[in-house]
């Protein structure tokens, strides 16, 4: 049993960012497979507000069990600090980033809020080298999400959220309307389709549309103006990064053989009426891969991928930086830095 202790940010109960607290907790014990990261820099996500205040949102059977107190975060970038007997492929002093244990992690495993944490050597891959830690630790869930979505899912674990699996669509040529195109997975999801060659619709709301005609959006929607799906037709593909119930509206805009990916599929009900419409609507879980950010990070160290930081704080303010996420219209991520 080790003695020895760190920093992080710890919760003790269900709550709002009020439950987060910065205080002393031991330093994870090195397991076989495993790698141990000095952290500088935690990418924030929605899964980590949605463990903080218990998981309302999903049904019940879903809720993981937690034991308290719990560590958030999965998206880390940092320094190989040690390396477990049998692992090969990384050594001390590596710059690295990772998706820790997504979603095997949901009931609080991953502990990214911290300024050591242990990651399974399979999830992690080199930093991209020319961007710094903020940047790279806000890439891995947005990036993950996007690639499985979009181009590749990587894995053939079962899908929760659909029996049968998800199956990204050809871009090149077609028309592609991003929902929620300014947040973390929009704006990369943006960049991507545009990579892909495909002709890009963005949605958000006025201020960022700079913000994504410069990520690459041939055309911008402001939601606050007008209702995007009164607006275009003819569409071949919607990420929906928003999702939810409301999801659904953007049947009406997409061509027959076209498809609706809701990046959060729960409460949508219209599936029955897609397929009578010829509309494919598929969903995945994104997991973790440091494979695929390993084949990613070019993409980010020539600047093909952009990763946009919406604001940083420090790890002792991380309820401030929940705060922030709770106010929404969010231009990318939130990032904490670490000392």
């Amino acid at each position: 049993m080790t003695n020895k202790m760190m920093k992080a940010v710890q919760q003790h109960r269900f709550g709002g960012p009020e439950v987060l607290r910065y205080e002393d907790a031991p330093i994870p014990e090195l397991k076989l497979g495993e790698i141990q990261i000095r952290v500088r820099a935690v990418g924030i996500n929605p899964p980590d507000w949605y463990l903080r205040d218990g998981y309302k949102a999903l049904p019940k059977e879903w809720q993981p069990q937690v034991n308290f107190p719990l560590i958030l975060g999965t998206d880390v970038s940092g320094v190989v600090e040690a390396v477990a007997d049998d692992v090969t492929g990384f050594k001390v002093g590596d710059e690295v980033y990772s998706m820790v244990r997504f979603p095997e992690g949901l009931a609080g495993d991953s502990r990214g809020y911290a300024q050591y944490v242990n990651v399974l050597a399979s999830e992690a891959a080199i930093k991209p080298a020319t961007i710094d830690h903020s940047h790279a630790a806000a890439a891995p869930m947005s990036l993950l999400t996007v690639w499985q979505y979009m181009i590749e899912q990587g894995h053939n674990a079962p899908n929760p959220l659909q029996p049968e699996p998800h199956k990204p669509v050809e871009l090149e040529g077609k028309t592609v309307l991003i929902n929620g195109a300014a947040g973390g997975v929009g704006h990369i999801a943006v960049q991507v389709a545009k990579w892909k060659g495909a002709k890009v619709i963005a949605v958000a709301s006025g201020g960022h549309e700079n913000f994504l005609r410069d990520l690459g959006a041939d055309i911008f929607i402001d939601y606050t103006q007008t209702t995007p799906e009164k607006e275009v037709g003819d569409i071949d593909l919607v990420i929906d990064c928003v999702g939810g119930e409301k999801t659904g509206r953007f049947l009406q805009v997409l061509k027959p053989g076209g498809a609706l990916f809701p990046i959060y599929p729960l409460g949508f009900t219209g599936r029955e009426d897609a397929k009578k419409m010829g509309i494919t609507v598929s969903a995945t879980q994104v997991r973790s891969s440091g494979a695929q950010l390993a084949a990613l990070a070019p993409l980010l160290e020539d600047g093909t991928i952009r990763v946009a930081i919406d604001s940083t704080y420090a790890l002792q303010d991380a309820q401030k930086a929940h705060e922030r996420s709770a106010q929404g219209h969010l231009r990318g991520k939130l990032v904490l830095t670490v000392e």
